[in-house]
């Protein structure tokens, strides 16, 4: 009699993702990957709210008409979401997600297609031109070399800056910290915990943390389910409604239950794309800077994330670079011209996917989980809306702690490693962005080893690198006065 299939399918995708050589299991891959998801999932309902409600340069929005249409977009993203991430856990087999990248879609929205004359397809085609400079770039092995020329301490630095990113993200999505009266931020509403969706976060983050303290397992996916419900409970009693009719009301998405739970997607936006319209909708050297900045931002931003995301699964080598490192940059590089192509931005993958980490994901298998599961949520649209951000936003602080203990990796006494070490992680948060703070720890690493005599010491990738900088932090006098 023949052994039953199933034991030999099992043995083989443990043997094929690694699982038990790098101590997971099954349950903790599934556990993380739907953990990821949960903490990302809110990407495909804001990314039609970036995208889909900036009429282009010729007064048409994205998919064409006078009006939004933001279940298209919707449907779109979590799409081209879901295929990536599924693409990054079979090839890459690590766990790293891709959706559409947050700054990278305002960007294209409002620098790009929002331009006069410009239409929605020519600004996809940007991007797919982008992403297909970074693929060659990857190919050639570029990209790689570049990532293995940085110092090991600044790859530290990055890790904190993102863990800091995250917990900052987490906080004002959840509206604990937002746009104070008189100062940048503030605490709350006028300092104090004053409403139910503040309560819900609370009650998030502290289930997260104290069954993270006593290693109860998917302690951060458990906690957004008990936020979750405790929301819909919140949300039927008192009918809160948006923050943006309620100050008092939910961050983004209503968590009140829907009247159907499944939905028919719409994919017709995919494709929709103009390779090289742009080119004569604008002179070519503003089209090109535009081009080089998606470039930029796109080429460091994963650098970051797939650092810090190995960091914390402990998964990198001495010189802090993840394993199979090639291949993720390989699948990052087609996410931005697939983001394009699927007409809903560059895609790219999501620093969200260290809470999968945090939930014990430590393989491809993880990524593969979150991939289904927007597939799925191309069609469950309705009952993915019950996960407020309330809910979900309290791993991401969590995790930030997780990520900022690479700190004390760094040797503070040599100021020629703490000052570019400091501008890095402190840069990430207070300027929102991930390249931002790469850049600014980049250039100033260079000028200080050139300061202290040291030039010599530094790769030469290291100055390219820290050029392309200097030109991407300049961009906009440089766009201005080319047109």
């Amino acid at each position: 009699m023949s052994a039953p299939a199933r034991p030999g399918i099992v043995a083989k995708l443990d043997t094929y993702f690694e699982i038990t050589q790098r101590g997971s299991t099954f349950g903790q891959e599934i556990r993380g990957g739907l953990t990821t998801f949960f903490t990302m999932a809110y990407i495909v309902v804001l990314n039609p709210l970036i995208i889909g409600t900036v009429a282009d340069g010729t007064g048409e929005y994205l998919g064409g008409g006078d009006a939004p249409n933001l279940a298209m977009i919707a449907a779109a993203t979590a799409l081209v979401a879901g295929l990536l991430s599924i693409a990054m856990g079979v090839w890459a087999r690590f766990p790293l997600a891709l959706a559409a990248g947050l700054g990278l879609n305002a960007f294209v929205a409002y620098g790009i297609a929002a331009r006069e004359g410009m239409t929605w397809p020519q600004a996809m085609g940007f991007v797919v031109i982008e992403g297909v400079i970074i693929l060659v770039l990857v190919l050639t092995n570029f990209r790689k070399a570049v990532f293995a020329a940085v110092p090991t301490f600044l790859k530290q630095a990055i890790a904190v800056g993102i863990g800091l990113f995250l917990a900052f993200i987490g906080l004002y999505d959840a509206g604990i910290v937002r746009a104070g009266a008189g100062t940048p931020t503030q605490f709350g509403l006028g300092g104090y915990i004053s409403t139910w969706p503040m309560v819900v976060f609370i009650v998030g983050l502290f289930t997260a943390i104290i069954l993270m303290v006593r290693k109860v397992r998917g302690a951060l996916l458990i906690s957004i389910v008990v936020a979750t419900v405790l929301a819909v409970l919140i949300e039927a009693a008192l009918s809160l409604g948006s923050a943006v009719e309620n100050p008092s009301g939910w961050a983004l998405v209503v968590p009140a239950v829907p009247d159907s739970v499944a939905s028919v997607p719409d994919f017709s936006l995919v494709g929709q794309v103009d390779l090289f319209g742009g080119f004569t909708s604008l002179p070519v050297l503003t089209a090109l800077l535009l081009v080089f900045s998606l470039l930029i931002a796109d080429f460091f931003d994963t650098m970051g994330t797939m650092t810090a995301v190995g960091a914390e699964a402990g998964l990198n080598d001495k010189d802090g670079n993840p394993p199979r490192s090639q291949q993720i940059l390989l699948v990052d590089s087609i996410g931005a011209a697939a983001g394009g192509l699927g007409s809903v931005s560059s895609n790219t993958t999501y620093i969200e996917s260290a809470a999968g980490v945090g939930d014990g994901a430590r393989t491809g298998l993880a990524s593969v989980v979150t991939g289904i599961a927007f597939l799925l949520s191309t069609f469950l649209t309705p009952l993915y809306e019950l996960v407020p951000f309330e809910a979900a936003t309290p791993v991401l602080v969590v995790v930030g702690f997780l990520m900022v203990s690479q700190v004390a990796g760094i040797d503070w006494k040599d100021y020629r490693i703490a000052i570019p070490a400091f501008l890095t992680f402190i840069l990430m948060p207070f300027g929102y962005s991930i390249s931002v703070g790469i850049g600014a720890g980049f250039i100033s690493y260079v000028l200080l080893q050139v300061a202290t005599g040291a030039a010599r010491k530094v790769h030469p990738l290291m100055w390219a690198a820290s050029g392309a900088f200097v030109v991407y932090f300049a961009l906009g006098p440089i766009t201005s006065l080319v047109g």
